[in-house]
């Protein structure tokens, strides 16, 4: 602890005279030292290139998970998401024994949740992190970032779920109707605990009804209410299932 404070401070004192430090004398802890000084002032690009440099000159160095782990943390903080993944990884997949897995793992999802785009654009970012959320999630359930994990997980469902959402709504309103009830289904299938799993359901209904096959629909309508009692839709399913079974020669039931 001593040698390190001493270090660090001889690197202070050094650096305020000198844009420059020569690590080619340092011991791997000591440059470990020097590029986390550098990460903790924020200089990223900078920290990045020194942790690069530690993994190329030794070799299994027990400092060489740590120097991998903020290698990644340095393009996550730049922005350069894609960049922190693939260091991140990389981490899990060669150090398995390494103190840092479980962040790495969390890291690695977020790198993925940070390239999630607009619902209205390809999501196969968003799928990356669900799935590695759920393996951090899987593998370390009782770590303190398992409800962030879970609330994002969420976050990303809802998204995909909107986009499918809004792709079964177009064809519906192509007349389209096979294509329509395939994005709704996959909906229902996969994102049955998000707020569009019910207006899927009612989607599907209303083609149902649009067919003339009112007995299914209004089947399909009921099924709402008892399913997703607390919808937002509901109202509007109540005013479908009254209008459509004064159709249909039925009690309002």
């Amino acid at each position: 602890m001593k040698n390190t404070f001493a270090f660090l401070l001889i690197f202070l004192l050094f650096s305020a005279c000198s844009t420059t430090v020569d690590t080619t004398q340092f011991t791997p802890e000591q440059h470990f030292d020097y590029a986390k000084s550098l990460f903790d002032e924020e200089q990223f690009q900078e920290a990045g290139t020194e942790f690069q440099s530690i993994l190329l000159q030794y070799p299994g160095s027990t400092i060489n998970d740590d120097a991998q782990y903020y290698l990644g943390l340095t393009y996550f903080k730049q922005e350069q998401f894609l960049l922190g993944a693939y260091e991140f990884s990389k981490l899990i997949r060669d150090m398995p024994a390494s103190s840092f897995l479980p962040d790495a793992q969390f890291m690695l999802a977020d790198s993925y949740y940070e390239l999630s785009p607009d619902y209205r654009l390809d999501q196969v970012y968003s799928e990356k992190a669900i799935k590695e959320f759920q393996s951090y999630i899987d593998f370390f359930p009782t770590s303190d970032k398992v409800s962030e994990a879970e609330i994002k997980i969420d976050e990303l469902h809802n998204k995909i779920a909107e986009k499918e959402f809004t792709i079964a709504e177009l064809y519906k309103t192509m007349e389209y109707y096979e294509s329509a009830k395939i994005y709704y289904e996959s909906v229902l299938n996969r994102f049955y605990d998000t707020p569009y799993a019910a207006k899927s359901m009612f989607g599907k209904a209303k083609i149902l009804l649009e067919q003339g096959k009112i007995e299914s629909g209004l089947k399909e309508l009921k099924n709402i209410k008892v399913k997703y009692p607390d919808s937002e839709i509901i109202d509007e399913i109540d005013q479908l299932i009254i209008e459509y079974s004064s159709q249909n020669g039925e009690n309002n039931g």
